[in-house]
């Protein structure tokens, strides 16, 4: 059985985010685990995902690179703590850069009518303004993965 969306007060240090893309589960979950797929959406409205490298097995690494003209190039990476095809992911998420804090990100997937919510949940962070500067950026990555997603499923 799927797991279900976190339906708890989300305390300060944490991050939530659920969506619904009118695509099945298979394909909202199969856009995460493969490289080819993550450089179509990852990373914010403006920035364009050069390269990402997977290693998608429980323990696997995965590194991913987010570039903008404005910004530059930003590199990002964790480990796979968790995969349950179809129905959530768990990975850590690090910036590399200095004094940066990993993150854990868990995704999980529920079908719902021929569609699928897509909760996405990211924690701990140092403070509510460190996880409010999050919201932007994952919210525009993921109507990104939303439009390609759908595109797909067209």
């Amino acid at each position: 059985m799927p797991a279900a969306p976190l339906l708890r007060p989300i305390p300060d240090d944490e991050l939530l985010i659920n969506r619904t893309f009118d695509a099945p589960v298979a394909l909202v979950y199969r856009v995460w685990t493969r490289p080819e797929f993550m450089v179509r959406w990852w990373g914010p409205r403006e920035f364009t995902c050069p390269g990402v490298t997977m290693d998608f097995r429980e323990g696997g690494a995965w590194r991913a690179s987010i570039r903008s003209v404005a910004d530059g190039e930003s590199h990002m990476s964790g480990i796979y703590r968790e995969i349950v095809p179809n129905q959530r992911l768990v990975f850590t998420f690090r910036w590399e850069l200095e004094g940066a804090l990993d993150t854990v990100i868990t995704v999980t997937f529920t079908e719902k009518d021929g569609k699928t919510l897509q909760s996405f949940h990211q924690t701990p962070f140092r403070s509510v303004a460190e996880r409010d500067s999050h919201i932007g950026g994952w919210t525009e990555c993921l109507v990104k993965q939303e439009a390609y997603v759908e595109g797909q499923a067209a």
